[in-house]
């Protein structure tokens, strides 16, 4: 499963990034926001330091606004991935990017039946909200697995890119599920290397190697 890293912060991606688990980026508007910076300027720093797709959402509710938007957004890098909502206008500038040969994330998936749509549309990615969904009592899980099956089933190439990543168990459960990219917060992605039983034998080693009074340097 390749990792996103969800985040418009330079320096927590330069961080993974050096570490190798940085397979991409997404950003979307109140990531820009955070970041206090132009979206141009900072949208081609990232994509500077990242070979892998770089998500820049469009902020047009129509069609026209969107593909205009999507095509300028198109311009900072050539790796961007232009981000559209799962709405109608959405899917209509999906076709019309993603047939001028772009890259195209479809964002804010909720329903199996919205990803089909999305598929159809020619999305290189489909962002399914498994946090949202869980926030409302419903099984984003679920959803991943029943888009997995609907893509399988028909040899669909849109990837599914698990979204709304809020815990270390969401990205364990993304990878067992079959999901393509899972774009995760820097510290959710980092968290992954922690467990208590880890750092128990970790205090016992050093414990038992001080007794010894050896030196390895």
């Amino acid at each position: 499963m390749k990792f996103f890293v969800d985040t418009a912060d330079t320096d927590a991606i330069a961080a993974l990034n050096d570490l190798g688990m940085v397979d991409g980026v997404t950003t979307n508007p109140s990531l820009i926001m955070k970041s206090g910076r132009d979206i141009k300027d900072v949208t081609k720093q990232i994509c500077d330091m990242v070979a892998g797709p770089v998500s820049a959402e469009t902020v047009a509710r129509d069609a026209d606004g969107m593909i205009a938007e999507g095509r300028v957004l198109a311009q900072i890098a050539g790796n961007i991935a232009i981000k559209v909502p799962l709405t109608w206008a959405g899917l209509k500038a999906c076709k019309v990017l993603s047939g001028e040969g772009r890259m195209v994330n479809v964002t804010l998936c909720f329903s199996a039946s919205q990803a089909l749509l999305a598929a159809k549309a020619g999305a290189t990615y489909i962002s399914p909200f498994i946090g949202r969904l869980d926030d409302v009592n419903l099984d984003g899980m679920e959803l991943i697995e029943d888009i997995r099956t609907i893509y399988d089933n028909y040899d669909f190439t849109t990837e599914i890119l698990a979204a709304s990543i809020r815990s270390v168990n969401h990205m364990k459960q993304a990878a067992l599920i079959g999901a393509d990219v899972a774009t995760a917060p820097p510290h959710v992605i980092r968290s992954m290397a922690d467990h208590v039983l880890t750092d128990r034998g970790l205090d016992a080693f050093l414990k038992d190697w001080e007794t010894t009074g050896q030196t390895i340097l």
